[in-house]
Parts: structure tokens; C-alpha cells; sequence
């Protein structure tokens, strides 16, 4: 006889410390639960507050107003036949816990606090919480006395137990607790908790998807049992988009999948299974053993049943357990990736500021092209949403255009609404080439940005009068005589006006079309250039925000070569074929600037360094003989040596640029950011002595892999 259990987890789109409208979202989001005839409803890591409030946590504001939404939630009938697993910051003795808070029927059940804290990379969970340290244990926590008057409670569990219901028995996982070696749901399974849940704040990063599903799927495979993932989705106020996905697995095998990216701030997962699968999957000699002697937690016991009591039908649970076995997650190629993450995050920060719009200078080159296409993406996201009545992504859209709140204005072409939040410029010099200029002509026309075309070398000639006038001395560029001082600063006058002029437009190009408000100027500064230093500091790679500043150069070009099938843009051919070039300086018949020789390296090699950098963790010398081993076969380790000693030495006088690094939309795990991801020194020795010394001395010993001809003649 099977026992038929509807179990429902979300992803919500929360803002930090929007108390309200994260109230209004969990709210729909158990209704939703509730109508698709679920009993347990399973909320995102921090749900009421917000997961990216940061130092706001350490205020006693947000605890108190936590309290107030989750005394408003119990107040009312929404919990009613139904468990709730909700997210909030409880303080407990005086110390902060990030905790889940099981209620059911106006009742608190047990307050579960966060044993293992995500403290790494992007995130700083110690900065304003305590981990849970006392594992399988548990004290009595007073409610405050605004919970007392609606639950009638005075004092609850609070530690590291399970619910116990009439028929099942459920277990708590917060985020980062999965991906720790000793995960909780061992020893919760073992114990013979068979429905495991997770509440999660986790970002997209490229690729990363397959890690947590994998996890999830290892999770219930040895141990049996449901696991229940929600996530957070969309921009809640930072650099990071979570990418929701909330999903359901049994045995092994993902049940049912939410969308990764997507513009609905609320979106229920729920699936029907029969807990006898967990059961049959746990009759194993071995796990009995080991279940046999694990230490037990306490349960905390609650009269209600998640089951409905009735004869399952056992047809339809057949089926359901085929369809299981069968399915696998879905994952979107990196390409996806990046026309989807970042549009839904420009989205976000779009409607979130208040603004009308967006504008960026278009270049000719792949980086502002990369930029335009992600906005164009959005907009393709946002006429889709709107096509299939979704309210929230209309009202947003029409007072982004000026329209009042009773019209009838639909974006449903995403040409149309380019042309009306989507502002582009071509900022072009004497220095440069009709090529840019027509590729920036013909992408706006492409995507249907409102599109300005401009010549600036007056104000360039002007501020070179300028520092004639004042010092004497006029500066050339290298081309015509000058020194590489010159040529660098005449580089950077170019590039630092369209920053200024960036800016005008973006405030005055509404008034210009006769609305209000303003414009976000998006950067186009690739998370190479940004590592290697290869920008000018305040040129227009600084921005508002910069949807690609954590995107490698290589992956945009894959995204664009994606792109121009998708979105039906053959011009971004153009852009593919294109040498990149800065032209900051005349070009010649004997120079034309490029950008990979200007930096002295490829892009595809700055990757490289990125990764083995940040990821691998790797100092000059350590870099070094890791490429050894990788590059060895087509470049001697002199050639190696004296690649990653140019690298350390741009990155090393160059890191000071990353102090006012754009915000960048976090996509990669070698970005350089170090506001946030990278906390790193900004002032180095500039050619570190010590390491570049012993490189050198290793790289003259070692055997030249890539010459074999030459060490035969060697030995013999």
C-alpha cells in the first residue's frame, strides 16, 4: 500500500530588506503549495529578510522585523494544514544564528540554527553569524513576546532535531551544509529521517549547476530518502544573481525541476511521492548496520500526518517512480548561461533602481557587443513574460517607458522595447576606423537600441591645448615621434572623456526624448582585461554596472557565435572575425593596435593564469610549475618562465585598478574583484625578487619538452 506524499519547494525572488514584498512572495508562494494539495512547503536560506543584507544583519532591526513578518505569517490561516519551513536570523543567548523555522497550525515546531556557514569566496556568513556547534543537541529557546501572543507559546526546541509527523519523519539542511564532507543528512538518514530539506542562497556561476545537482542526486542515492532544495532567485541588491533551480530528488533521481533563470519572483516545484520507495530503497544489510548503531536525534513531535491517510493508488505511484528513474536534470550550455544570468540580473537592477533605462558606449569591438546582446536578451526575457500575462513584468515595464498605470502599453516586441529603455553611442576619434563605426551602427540597428553617433576629438584637442597652455610642452603619441609617457597618457584622455560623456548622455538622453529620469551606464570590461589590468582606470569600463566583468573573453565570443544563431543577428559575425583593438593610437600602414599585443599575452592564456591564480591558488612559482607540466610539450620552460613573470609583473603594478572595479555580475571563479571575491593587496612588489629568481633558476635546469629533437643531440 503506498503512502502518497505532495511535498512543494520554491524559489523566491527576495530582496534584502524588503520585508513587505518578501512577505507577500512567501505567502504566495504557500498558498500555491497549498491549492497543488502539498503538506510541506520548503522556503529559500534567509527568505524574510533577505539573504544578501550582509552588515544589516548585525542589526537588531532586521531580527525584530523578522520576528514581526513571521508573527504576521502565524497570525494568520496560511499555515494551517500545512508545515512551513521558513528563513530568518533568530538570536538565541545573545548570539545571532542563521536558522529555519518550522511552524505548522499557528505553532512554532523547532527553530533549526546553521551548523556549517558558507565563509568563503562571495560570501562572509561569520561576519554576522554563529554556526550551531552543539550537533544533535538542543536547548529551549523563548519566543519573543510577539510570537508568544499568537502561538500562546512561551519556549520551543532550538538546536539540531527533526520533526517527527504520524507518518514520516523530516530533517533540515541549510546550503552549505550539503557541500560539506560530513553532510547532516548522513547521520538525520541514518537515524531514519526520509525527507531532508534545504534552504539555500546560492549564486550562478558558469558551469556550477552540475556540482549542486550531482550533490543532491549522491545525497539520496546511498542514503535514501527525499530532498527538498529551494533557492533564492534573481538580484537581490549585489553583484550576484541566484539562479533558483529549486528541485526535488528521491533515490537518486531529480523528480521535478524549476527554471534556472527566469523573471517570475515566485516559482513552486512540487512533486507526489510515495515514501514506501524510500523505505524498499533502505532494506540494504549495510545500511542497517551502520543505521543500527547511529545516535538518535530528538524528535519533536507533531500531531498531523503529511500523507492523507487513504489508499494510495498504486498505479499512479508506479508511474510516478518510472517517470523518476527516468528523468535527469537540464542544464543550459555556458552560452545559455550567459544570454539568460546576466539578462535576468540587468532586469532586477533595472526595475529594483527605479530607472528608465540603460546605456552603453558601443565600440565596434566583441565586449560592448557582448553587453548590447545581453540587454537585448533581457528584453527578449521581458516581451516573453509579458506575452504570457505576467503582471508584475508589465507594470515594471510600463513605468520604465513613462507610461501611466491604467495603460494598455505591452512590451511585446523586444525590438520595440529596446528602442525605448536601450540607449546606445559610438564615441568615435581621429584614430578611429569606419569598420567600428558601421559595426556599432549596425548592431543598434539589429537589436533596436536609440542609437547616437559622435566625433569627440575636439575635447581631446582641447585638453591637449589645455596642457600646452600650462606647461609648454604638447604630447604626441608614439606614432608621431612622442615618448611611451605621451603615448599612454593621450591614450587615456580619449578614454577617460567617454567616461564623462557616457554619463551626460545617460542623464540627459530621456530629457532629450522627452521624458523623465535617468540612465544606469553599463560597463563592458571583460573579467580578463580586468585580471591582466589592461583598462584604464575611470575610462568607460567604469560604470554603474558591468553585466559582463566576470565573463572571460573566450566565453563571449562562444556566446556571441550563440547568439547570432538564436537571436537571429547575422552583423555579429562581424564582430567575431574582428581583431580586437582599443584604437587609442593612429593607425598606420606598419601598426594597427591590437589588443592581445598590446598585453603581450592571449586571452586564452589570461584564463589560464585566472584560474590557476585564484582557483588553484597558485603563487609566481607554483603558476609556473603547473604550466611546465601543461605548456611543456609546445613552449620550453624559459618560455613558460618568462610568461608568467610578465603576467605576475601587469597583474602585480595594475591590481590598484580593481579598487574601483565596476560591479560586475559575478559569473566566473577567477574574477578579480576585490570589493568583494578577491581580498587580495593592491600594492605589490612589482617584480617579486624572491619568486621570479627561483623560477628562473628551475626553468634553466629543466628539460625542453617542446624541442625533443634538441634533447636527443643532448644526451647523444
Amino acid at each position: 500500500m503506498g503512502h502518497l506524499i505532495t511535498l512543494a519547494t520554491c524559489s523566491l525572488n527576495q530582496w534584502a530588506l524588503d520585508f513587505q514584498g518578501n512577505y507577500e512572495r512567501i505567502i504566495q508562494s504557500i498558498a500555491i503549495a497549498k491549492e497543488r494539495g502539498a503538506t510541506l512547503r520548503v522556503g529559500p536560506e534567509l527568505e524574510i529578510p533577505g539573504y544578501g543584507c550582509y552588515d544589516h544583519f548585525l542589526e537588531g532591526d532586521t531580527v525584530l522585523h523578522s520576528w514581526e513578518v513571521l508573527a504576521k505569517i502565524l497570525a494568520s490561516d496560511d499555515t494551517m494544514g500545512i508545515i512551513c519551513d521558513i528563513g530568518m536570523p533568530v538570536v538565541h543567548k545573545n548570539v545571532i544564528y542563521n536558522c529555519r523555522v518550522i511552524v505548522h497550525d499557528r505553532q512554532v515546531l523547532l527553530i533549526r540554527p546553521k551548523m556549517w556557514l558558507a565563509n568563503d569566496g562571495n560570501y562572509r556568513e561569520m561576519r554576522y553569524f554563529t554556526p550551531w556547534v552543539k550537533h544533535q543537541q538542543w536547548e529551549d529557546h523563548f519566543l519573543p513576546r510577539i510570537i508568544q501572543t499568537v502561538t500562546k507559546q512561551v519556549k520551543v526546541p532550538f538546536g539540531d532535531c527533526v520533526i517527527s509527523t504520524v507518518d514520516t519523519c523530516i530533517g533540515v539542511e541549510l546550503c552549505e551544509e550539503l557541500f560539506t564532507p560530513a553532510s547532516p543528512h548522513i547521520s538525520m538518514g541514518l537515524d531514519g529521517v526520509e525527507i531532508f530539506t534545504n534552504s539555500s542562497g546560492s549564486h550562478h556561476e558558469l558551469r556550477k549547476l552540475y556540482t549542486r545537482v550531482e550533490l543532491i542526486k549522491e545525497a539520496t542515492l546511498k542514503l535514501g530518502g527525499v530532498y527538498l532544495y529551494a533557492n533564492q532567485q534573481g538580484c537581490d541588491g549585489d553583484r550576484m544573481y541566484y539562479d533558483g533551480c529549486a528541485m526535488i530528488a528521491m533515490n537518486g533521481h531529480i523528480v521535478a525541476q524549476g527554471s534556472q533563470f527566469s523573471l517570475n519572483d515566485v516559482e513552486v516545484v512540487t512533486a507526489t511521492i510515495d515514501i514506501e520507495d524510500v523505505r524498499s530503497h533502505r532494506t540494504s544489510r549495510s545500511r542497517g548496520l551502520q543505521a543500527a548503531r547511529s545516535e538518535a536525534f530528538y524528535r519533536v513531535e507533531v500531531p498531523f500526518a503529511l500523507s492523507s491517510g487513504k489508499f494510495g493508488n498504486t498505479d499512479g505511484a508506479m508511474t510516478l517512480g518510472i517517470q523518476a528513474k527516468l528523468s535527469g536534470a537540464s542544464f543550459h550550455t555556458p552560452e545559455e548561461e550567459i544570454a539568460l544570468g546576466p539578462a535576468c540580473w540587468l532586469w532586477d537592477y533595472l526595475r529594483r533602481s527605479r530607472t528608465q533605462g540603460y546605456f552603453v558606449p558601443l565600440s565596434g569591438g566583441i565586449d560592448s557587443c557582448a553587453t548590447a546582446v545581453i540587454v537585448y536578451s533581457m528584453c527578449r526575457l521581458v516581451t516573453e513574460a509579458a506575452r504570457k500575462g505576467d503582471k508584475q513584468v508589465i507594470a515594471d515595464a510600463r513605468r520604465m517607458v513613462g507610461e501611466p498605470e491604467d495603460s494598455v502599453y505591452i512590451p511585446l516586441d523586444p525590438h520595440e522595447f529596446c528602442s525605448k529603455i536601450f540607449h546606445t553611442c559610438y564615441m568615435g576619434t581621429e584614430n578611429s576606423s569606419a569598420e567600428t563605426r558601421k559595426r556599432a551602427k549596425d548592431l543598434s540597428e539589429a537589436i533596436g537600441s536609440y542609437h547616437v553617433d559622435l566625433n569627440m576629438d575636439t575635447l581631446v584637442t582641447s585638453i591637449r591645448d589645455l596642457f600646452a597652455f600650462v606647461t609648454g610642452m604638447r604630447p604626441q603619441f608614439r606614432a608621431h615621434g612622442g615618448s611611451g609617457a605621451e603615448n599612454l597618457a593621450l591614450q587615456n584622455i580619449q578614454a577617460r572623456l567617454r567616461m564623462l560623456l557616457a554619463y551626460l548622455f545617460a542623464q540627459l538622453l530621456p530629457w532629450v526624448r522627452g521624458r523623465q529620469g535617468a540612465l544606469l551606464v553599463l560597463g563592458s570590461a571583460n573579467v580578463d582585461e580586468s585580471l591582466r589590468g589592461y583598462l584604464t582606470k575611470y575610462d568607460c569600463s567604469s560604470a554603474d554596472i558591468n553585466p559582463i566583468g566576470g565573463i572571460s573573453k573566450t566565453d563571449l565570443k562562444k556566446f556571441i557565435a550563440y547568439a547570432r544563431d538564436a537571436f537571429e543577428i547575422p552583423i555579429l559575425n562581424d564582430f567575431l572575425s574582428a581583431i580586437p583593438t582599443a584604437e587609442l593610437e593612429p593607425i598606420s600602414e606598419t601598426y594597427v593596435q591590437a589588443d592581445e599585443a598590446d598585453m603581450g599575452m592571449t586571452y586564452d592564456e589570461l584564463s589560464v593564469f585566472g584560474r590557476f591564480r585564484k582557483v588553484e591558488k597558485c603563487g609566481p612559482y607554483g603558476m609556473f610549475t603547473k604550466l611546465v607540466h601543461e605548456w611543456g610539450s609546445f613552449l620550453s620552460p624559459v618560455q613558460i618562465a618568462e610568461k608568467v613573470k610578465h603576467f605576475f609583473f601587469e597583474y602585480a603594478r595594475n591590481r590598484h585598478k580593481m579598487t574601483t572595479l565596476t560591479p560586475s555580475y559575478h559569473a566566473e571563479s577567477y574574477s578579480p574583484d576585490d570589493n568583494r571575491f578577491d581580498l587580495r593587496p593592491f600594492l605589490y612588489p612589482s617584480r617579486f625578487p624572491w619568486q621570479f629568481k627561483k623560477i628562473d633558476e628551475v626553468a634553466a635546469i629543466l628539460p625542453d619538452r617542446s624541442n625533443p629533437a634538441a634533447d636527443r643531440t643532448e644526451t647523444d
